[in-house]
């Protein structure tokens, strides 16, 4: 089995790793990415969701992430220069009921990012097709991640290790303490329908046959359904399939693919059969992978809970603002909302280092939805641009490390936090 070795090594290139990456490098170090798909992107490429959720403080209209995250943005031209607030994004692009914002084009969206990673090669190599497999550890540090492509089996010794795979696997497989939400939030499969024509009755009707298919047994779970004319005025995102799975395990994780590729089959055939505005529609696409919420979550130095989201509890060594609504998807039928509960809407919060902090491992950080969260929380700061915010500290935290010739561990966040806001990230600080 051959070697490679690298400064930092991020393993899963989503919202989170693309953002870690590209800090990691901007900081001066090694930087090797690792992504099982052929491009970044994470949800909004690899399942199709054009939002940055988590961006907007929608009381205020405040964006509270930017760094990374709102530089993309703005290279896609949906937000100004010098943005600050919603009245500075594209107004055809803004979510209002969300508080969200989209991007027109998820193409545009994997060329930018691999542009951006090749204005570092100097600093940055990437490795797409390529999934992390089986770690080593020693004397308390990840010592090697084991990555399978092409190539066979490659062992990647790296100083400072960041797991970005969204299901904590780096963490899991390393020994760390680890917890899941009881029930998993449901999976969804995202899709796309072409000229499609709404008129007054379409949305209702939608419902009603998606109603009719689960009483018949043809659907066995759904939800909204949301339809959304996001890409284009005839081209109909659809949010509706709900399939219940631990996308940890891989049979379960299979079985959700297909059953959430059948639904929206089911959907789509339905509706050009039975709903105004389908009747010349035709199916576009869907995934290319079906969209996970919830699965694994490290629990680190510190846990961010329900309580510090009612309370907006202040952390010293904050590193990334959420703002997002408690966005909780049970895995049974809703119809309407897609979510259970009130939705809380938390005033803009802290999110402390430590949160990426693993247990027991001393040269290993976590980001993205996998961090150190509680169900409730985490419901909130699961979300895109949030993603990209945590991401963006951690490559920079081991950046740090590796010019202090220390572990990202035993790092001072409040360290982190002063290097963010130079590279204008880190969190929102007029709250």
């Amino acid at each position: 089995m051959k070697t490679l070795q690298t400064d930092v090594l991020v393993c899963g290139g989503g919202c989170a790793g693309i953002a870690a990456a590209l800090a990691s490098a901007r900081n001066g170090a090694q930087t090797l990415l690792i992504e099982r798909a052929g491009f970044s992107g994470g949800i909004i490429t690899t399942v199709g969701l054009p939002y940055f959720d988590g961006l907007i403080d929608k009381p205020s209209g405040r964006f509270v992430v930017k760094g990374i995250a709102l530089e993309l943005l703005q290279k896609l031209g949906v937000a100004k220069e010098g943005a600050q607030r919603i009245d500075d994004l594209r107004p055809d692009l803004i979510t209002k009921y969300w508080g969200s914002v989209w991007i027109p084009n998820i193409e545009e969206f994997k060329i930018l990012t691999d542009d951006l990673i090749l204005q570092h090669g100097g600093k940055l190599r990437v490795l797409y097709h390529s999934v992390a497999c089986d770690v080593e550890v020693k004397e308390g540090r990840v010592a090697a991640v084991v990555i399978a492509n092409k190539d066979g089996l490659t062992r990647i010794e790296a100083r400072q290790v960041i797991d970005c795979t969204g299901d904590g696997d780096i963490a899991h497989w390393a020994g760390c303490p680890t917890t899941s939400s009881k029930p998993l939030m449901p999976l969804t499969m995202h899709f796309r329908i072409g000229n499609v024509v709404p008129v007054k009755e379409t949305r209702e009707a939608a419902k009603q046959a998606l109603i009719a298919a689960h009483k018949e047994g043809r659907l066995p779970n759904f939800y909204g359904p949301g339809l959304i004319f996001a890409f284009a005025k005839d081209e109909c995102y659809v949010h509706a399939t709900r399939v219940p799975a631990n996308a940890t395990d891989a049979a379960d994780f299979t079985r959700a693919e297909m059953q959430g590729r059948k639904d929206a089959w089911t959907m789509f055939n339905d509706w050009k059969a039975k709903v105004p505005g389908f009747e010349n529609s035709y199916y576009i696409m869907s995934g290319p992978f079906i969209g996970v919420r919830d699965t694994r979550r490290i629990v680190g130095l510190n846990v961010l809970t329900l309580e510090d989201l009612q309370q907006t509890t202040r952390h010293a060594d904050a590193i990334a603002t959420g703002c997002w609504f408690l966005d909780i998807h049970p895995p049974e039928v809703t119809l309407d909302k897609p979510f259970t509960g009130s939705g809380f809407q938390p005033k803009p919060y802290d999110i402390s280092y430590r949160t990426l902090v693993p247990q027991t491992v001393s040269n290993l950080l976590v980001a993205g939805r996998c961090h150190s969260a509680s169900s409730e929380a985490s419901a909130s700061s699961r979300v895109t641009a949030t993603a990209m915010a945590l991401g963006e500290a951690a490559g920079t935290a081991a950046a740090l490390a590796m010019a202090a010739k220390t572990e990202i561990g035993t790092l001072d966040g409040v360290k982190v936090r002063e290097a963010l806001s130079k590279q204008n990230g880190g969190p929102f600080s007029d709250i």
